[in-house]
């Protein structure tokens, strides 16, 4: 087994799914089977059980995994202690980022680490913005774009960059486009799309208790951008950062209505481990994208 199959194996753990680990290790699905068929094959036991439908680790599967990103991180570690003799950062930096968040907050620090330290290639993986803190501290990628809570993560090294209230939105055209305002009034008897994790979620949560609302859930997904499309079709109302709208496409064909202060801010930021406890090699590179991150975006 080389680098290239341990990297894929815990692409297809991570995502379960695949078609979508081919398409983020560049493979085809047929080739991403033989793969795996090799592993089994080499290891002499199976790792993964899968139907049409979906994908399951084995128990020797979840060991496996363990093995296979510690192997992929050290690799990378590597890397960055063999640079310390000339001072560069080489090897991948993995970063975990919404989409909303990879083409409104990324793309100076995209540019600045490619600038400053061109050995370092960067790798970043979409997704829900609720489970970047868990991404990071899993080890999966170095840096994380997430919600942060008031008073940050106390595991973790918290910057933010960018606050944004929370609005519903729901189809311009649909059955729930006119509605008068304030709209909280309204969430018992309207339908609502709801994130099913995270910050957001919490907070419209928190607020149906304390105003005693129980409200009609008309679906519960992952991502803002899901949550977009089911409320362009007139599903519901749907609970989203305000900066998704005004950084994308998405807004076209939707009305936006206030959330209110009761919501509070969405703060969006980067995340990453803290030094104590971190090698040589992660306590310079962290530096270093410490440095980059308090001058692109500054408190």
């Amino acid at each position: 087994m080389d680098f290239h199959e341990l990297s894929a194996f815990v692409a297809l753990c991570e995502t379960l799914h695949f078609a979508h680990a081919a398409a983020r290790i560049h493979l085809s699905p047929s080739a991403l089977s033989r793969l795996v068929a090799r592993l089994e094959e080499e290891l002499g036991t199976r790792l993964i059980e899968r139907d049409t439908r979906s994908v399951t680790l084995t128990r020797e599967g979840e060991t496996f995994l363990e093995f296979a990103r510690k192997a992929v991180h050290e690799r990378n570690d590597l890397g960055l202690r063999l640079a310390e003799r000339d001072d560069r950062l080489r090897g991948i930096l993995r970063v975990y980022a919404s989409v909303t968040a990879c083409y409104s907050i990324l793309p100076p620090f995209a540019e600045a680490l490619s600038r400053e330290h061109p050995g370092l290639r960067l790798s970043v993986d979409t997704g829900d913005p609720a489970d970047a803190a868990d991404a990071v501290r899993e080890g999966r990628v170095e840096l994380g774009l997430a919600a942060i809570p008031p008073g940050g993560f106390p595991d973790l090294d918290c910057h933010s960059v960018q606050k944004t209230p929370l609005v519903f939105v729901t189809s311009a055209t649909g059955p729930y486009a006119a509605l008068p305002r304030p709209i909280n009034a309204m969430l018992e008897t309207v339908p609502v799309i709801l994130p099913k994790n995270g910050l957001a979620r919490e907070r419209f949560d928190r607020w149906a208790r304390n105003v005693s609302v129980k409200p009609a859930i008309a679906a519960e997904t992952s991502g803002n951008e899901a949550i977009l499309a089911l409320a362009r079709l007139g599903l519901g109302l749907g609970l989203v950062p305000r900066l998704v709208l005004e950084n994308g496409p998405f807004a076209a064909g939707l009305v936006q209505y206030e959330a209110g202060v009761e919501f509070g801010d969405y703060d969006i930021g980067f995340v990453q481990k803290k030094t104590a406890g971190a090698g040589a090699s992660q306590k310079k590179l962290r530096k270093a994208l410490s440095d980059i991150i308090l001058r692109i975006y500054p408190e």
